[in-house]
Parts: structure tokens; C-alpha cells; sequence
């Protein structure tokens, strides 16, 4: 049995079935309860379950993860909400000095089985301080898992296995497919290990590497690319840590080309920090240097043409495959 959802009504329905199988998992953030969510994404959770598991906070970032850790390590499964990925900066000290390193520093004597949500990306008219692709802000913290899916289906499976992981993970829900639809089935079947990228297009002239946004208009371009006789495979990591390396050499070894599409700019990114891997460490696979495809190396604009022009475009995706493969 199945169900049509979209992706921000699926988020939801992912926690609630976690709540409803472990008694220990509890929902903590700003606006979660009656409200439902800033962005409705805990509709229903309140009712069902109460203030004692749908926790409502004051305004602040550092006390509901601060509070989380507490509750992680004391054998909870906290599911901690930041309402935008950029409000990270307010708690980073939290996430990166105490939830990220306290397994190591306490020698493996406590878990830290915490899930922190939080909305990211842009094109939604959020402008510079809501719209940031906040994942690249920890890619090098050892101790953090990071994922960002891209479907309904992905973000219920995978969300579901963050909150039964016993590392705490970052977990970024993108707000411009907060409309797209998907069909979830129901029971324990679709819950998605994290670590595994999936292979959402095949082809054999160009591997093309994406998440969320950026995924749908790579998608996109792959079969605008057929239309001309070129074969895209299309990969979506799903999570950034841990990262599916050898997914790509795989798709590597049959097109000899890659291009990375990232909505951020260059600079300290996973797309980056793909292309360094993959140069390094399978470079007699490349028969053309990698290409990555990212925003300027500017805040996100407000004005929308403006905030259109950032993200890289469906057609901008098309025309530097075309390089690629020409090269």
C-alpha cells in the first residue's frame, strides 16, 4: 500500500511513523506544535502526540540543539528543528564543538542519536539570509552525517533512517520542492540506508552529479541532451557525508566525463571537494577535466530575475555537457 504525498507534507509522515514504533523519538523546535511548523511541516504531530513529544521553544537556536544533545546522550531520539539552514550560524558551536565530538571525546561511552532538520536552498524569493545552501558549512566536521534528499521518496526513507542512526545527522529539507509529489509506501521497506547514491538516470557519454534543485533540472537537461544524441547518466548522492564515491567512479568508468551541479558557489562545496576526490583518485578514468557547474560567488539576490540568474539553469547544465563531450 502506497500513498501520494509532496515533499513537505511526507516530512510529517516520516517523524509521526518514527514516533509511533519508538517511543523515545520527540520532536523539539520553534512553532512545531499547534502552529504545525513555520512551514506546516509538522501538521498533525501536536494531536497526535502531544506537548510532551512536540515540543515547542522560545527563539533560540542554541537551546534547541543544546537541549537535544542533552536528551541524545541520555538515550533519547530527539528530531530537533532549525527553521532555515542559515540559522545554523546562530548554533554552529553546538553542532560542530559539542553534538559533532561528543562520541569521540567521551571514547564511545554515549551515542548521539540526534537529527537536526532544517530548510535550505534557494529560488523561493527568500533572499540572502534565508536561501544559503547551509550543508557546505560542515563538510569538513568529522562526526556529522549530512543529508539532503531530493524526492518524496528519498526524504521519507532517508529521514526515517536519520532518526534511527545513533550519529547525529544534519538533515536539509530544500523549500523550493516543498511542492513536488511522490507516492511513499508504507512499513519498515522504505527506509533508505544513508551512504547510498542513486543512479536516477542512466546513460553512457557524460555522469552529471547533483542534489535536490539541482537534481530535477539535471534531470531536465539530460533529456533535452538526448533529444541530441547524448546520453546523460544522472546521479543523486542523497547524502553528502557519507558520500557514495563509488557510485560515480562506477559511472566513471563507462562515460570518461563529469560534471558536477551544485547550487553555492565553488569555493569549500561538496561539488569542489567531488571533483578533487574523483580527479585524485581516479583520474586514468577521465578522458575530459571535470566540470563543475555552480552558482556565482555572491549572496543569494532577492529581486527574482536576479535570484533566477544565481541558479544554474537547465540550459546552462545542457551547454556545459555539450563541452564536455566535444572536449
Amino acid at each position: 500500500m502506497s500513498d501520494t504525498l509532496n515533499y513537505r507534507q511526507v516530512i510529517a509522515r516520516a517523524i509521526a511513523d518514527e514516533m509511533r514504533e519508538d517511543p523515545d523519538v520527540f520532536m523539539i523546535g520553534e512553532d512545531i506544535g499547534a502552529a504545525g511548523g513555520a512551514f506546516k511541516t509538522a501538521a498533525g504531530l501536536f494531536e497526535e502526540f502531544g506537548p510532551r513529544r512536540v515540543r515547542d521553544t522560545p527563539i533560540s537556536e542554541q537551546a534547541i540543539v543544546g537541549a537535544a544533545l542533552g536528551a541524545a546522550i541520555m538515550g533519547l531520539r530527539p528530531v530537533a528543528e532549525i527553521m532555515f539552514a542559515d540559522f545554523a550560524g546562530v548554533c554552529y558551536d553546538q553542532i560542530v564543538n559539542q553534538v559533532a565530538k561528543h562520541r569521540y571525546m567521551t571514547g564511545g561511552q554515549v551515542t548521539v542519536p540526534l537529527t537536526i532538520r532544517m530548510a535550505n536552498g534557494a529560488g523561493t524569493g527568500f533572499a540572502a539570509q534565508h536561501s544559503q545552501a547551509g550543508e557546505n558549512w560542515f563538510l569538513n566536521v568529522p562526526g556529522l552525517k549530512i543529508v539532503v534528499p531530493a524526492t518524496v521518496e528519498d526524504l521519507y526513507g532517508l529521514l526515517r533512517g536519520s532518526i534511527r542512526d545513533n550519529d547525529p545527522v544534519l538533515f536539509f529539507e530544500h523549500k523550493g520542492l516543498f511542492s513536488v509529489k511522490g507516492t511513499v509506501p508504507t512499513g519498515d521497506a522504505a527506509v533508505l540506508p544513508l551512504g547510498v547514491a542513486s543512479v536516477v538516470r542512466e546513460g553512457s557519454d557524460i555522469t552529471i552529479v547533483a542534489t535536490q534543485q539541482m537534481r530535477h533540472r539535471s534531470v531536465e537537461a539530460a533529456e533535452a541532451l538526448a533529444a541530441v544524441g547524448i546520453a546523460a547518466e544522472v546521479i543523486d548522492p542523497r547524502t553528502l557525508i557519507p558520500f557514495d564515491d563509488a557510485a560515480v567512479a562506477r559511472s566513471l568508468a563507462k562515460t570518461s566525463r563529469l560534471l558536477v551541479v551544485q547550487e553555492s558557489p565553488q569555493d569549500g562545496s561538496w561539488g569542489a571537494s567531488l571533483v578533487s576526490r574523483m580527479t585524485t583518485q581516479h583520474f586514468t578514468l577521465l578522458d575530459a577535466p571535470p566540470s563543475l557547474l555552480s552558482s556565482p560567488d555572491s549572496p543569494v539576490p532577492y529581486a527574482g530575475v536576479l535570484e533566477d540568474a544565481w541558479l544554474p539553469s537547465v540550459d546552462a547544465i545542457v551547454a556545459r555537457a555539450k563541452e564536455l563531450v566535444a572536449f
